[in-house]
């Protein structure tokens, strides 16, 4: 049995040591060379603080800044908190269910709420959360359709603020894959900067 077991351990002991240790060093370690700011979780910062990440979204519910996605998280007790990257995950509810119906539907009463001149089809994206519940963009429709609303709350030209989503506006990673997004928090960053 001896004969059996000592080569079954040291192959755990280094197997571990390998995939365990010296793996995710290397990996960790190559990536804050080559890639810096993304191992560092593609932080946003100014004047030396951090204001948040490229990759998670945000709580915007003011009628001066853009709304992100729906964030359906939650949070240790088990109440909504949006946008908790601890706690990442979809309602998991299939289009039959009527609760994901009625939340759908104070969406778009909020929507219609925070801007009654606009009467236009409301973009999906902005009725329904992503699988993470962490998504931080949404699609240019969604920022077109928030146009009127950030403008005239902010009192700028409606021009200056479609300018300034098309200035936001990513295009397809590689030029082919997904669509074309807005990151919010870019978004309304640039807009608080904006006179």
């Amino acid at each position: 049995m001896n004969l059996q077991l000592r080569p079954a351990l040291v192959a755990f002991l280094g197997l571990t040591v390998i995939t365990g240790l010296a793996y995710p060093a290397l990996i960790t370690g190559l990536s804050k060379v080559i890639f810096p700011r993304q191992a560092e979780g593609s932080l946003i910062r100014k004047e030396g603080n951090v204001l948040g990440s490229e990759l998670i979204g945000q709580s915007f519910t003011d009628a001066a800044h853009f709304w992100g996605r729906p964030s359906v998280t939650v949070g240790p007790d088990g109440k909504p908190l949006p946008y908790n990257g601890a706690n990442s995950g979809g309602s998991n509810q299939a289009p039959s269910n009527p609760a994901l119906k009625q939340a759908v539907e104070e969406r778009i009463a909020a929507l219609r709420a925070a801007d009654p001149e606009q009467q236009g089809p409301i973009p999906v994206d902005l009725v329904t959360a992503s699988a993470s519940g962490l998504d931080p963009h949404i699609s240019p429709a969604a920022a077109e359709y928030q146009v009127h609303r950030v403008a005239k709350a902010r009192n700028l030209p409606e021009a200056q603020v479609r300018d300034l989503v098309r200035q936001h506006t990513e295009g397809p990673q590689f030029g082919v894959l997904g669509d074309a997004t807005v990151n919010v928090l870019k978004l309304n960053l640039a807009l608080d900067q904006a006179k």
